[in-house]
This record gives C-alpha cells, structure tokens and sequence, in this order.
C-alpha cells in the first residue's frame, strides 16, 4: 500500500522554505499531496489556480508530489487522498504551540493520520509567506525567499519594475 502524505497551506506565495519541506516529506513517502487550501477566510494576493500554478511551478516535474485543492477540513481531505500521514513545517516555537494544538484536534478528528513536523533549512526558518508578500509590495528584494518564478509573479502582481 502506498504511503500517502498531505502538506497542506495556502502557498500565498510557496517560499523556499515551503519548497524545502516539501522536497524533503516527498523523499519520506511514497507519495506527497500538496493541498492548496481554497482559503475563502483570506483576502490572498494570488487566485487558488495562480498559486497551485506556482507551486507546480516551483516543485518542478517530481513524480512523487502531486498538487490538489482543497477546501473544508483537512483530515476529510487526508481521507479522500487515502493519506496515512500530514505534513507540517515548523519554523520556530510560535509554530509549535499552534501546530501542536491542531495536531492534537486533527488526531481527534482522524486517528489514523499521524501529524509528521519537518523544521526547514536554517536559513529559511525565518521566511514567512506574509513577510515575502510585504517585502515585494514594498519593492524590497525576495530573491533569496522564493523561487525565481514565484519573484517575478510577485513584480507582476505588485506592478513592480523593479530587478532583484
């Protein structure tokens, strides 16, 4: 039986960071689903399709990941992808309380998936979608945050002529 993950967020834009974690759940399983979250609660600076389109984009053509809607509750999602496991990043002890909190509740809701944290690379620990989002809309350089598609749709999105 395959060995399903879900890393799932709204990617408002995917960072470095994002992509590190996912690269590194798909080399734990067989099989990682990158659930785009719909995100209705959110004003987001890109539509759901931009931003699955930047994470397919960002991940490149690795067999082991697919990207997928979702909307509602993420463990009715685990459990239409058959997924044994979700996968969250943690960036620093603020992340951990909240995390450690939905991962008790999602245990609740779903016994069967196990909550899998992953703490990317040092240096992108301190990349947060929301500051990538603001630093680009300000003009400042995000080069060493995002990929380099992910930058130049944040300059289009931002009217932006500026180069990194």
């Amino acid at each position: 039986m395959k060995r399903i993950a879900v890393y799932s967020g709204t990617f408002d834009p995917v960072t470095l960071g994002h992509e590190d974690v996912a690269r590194r759940a798909a080399g734990l399983f067989d099989e990682l689903v990158i659930a785009v979250a719909v995100a209705h609660h959110k004003k987001t600076r890109f539509s759901l399709d931009e931003r699955m389109a930047l994470v397919r984009q960002a991940l490149g053509a690795d067999a082991r990941i697919r990207v997928e809607p979702f909307d509602g509750l993420i463990m009715d999602f685990c459990r239409q992808q058959s997924a044994c496991a979700v996968v969250r990043g943690i960036r620093n002890v603020t992340d951990f309380d909240y995390e450690a909190q939905m991962a008790a509740m999602n245990r609740k809701l779903n016994p069967a998936v196990e909550t899998v944290f992953l703490l990317p690379q040092a240096q992108l620990q301190c990349i947060s979608s929301t500051l990538v989002r603001e630093i680009s809309k300000l003009g400042g350089d995000v080069s060493e945050m995002v990929s380099a598609g992910v930058q130049a749709s944040l300059r289009l999105a931002d009217g932006s002529t500026l180069q990194a």
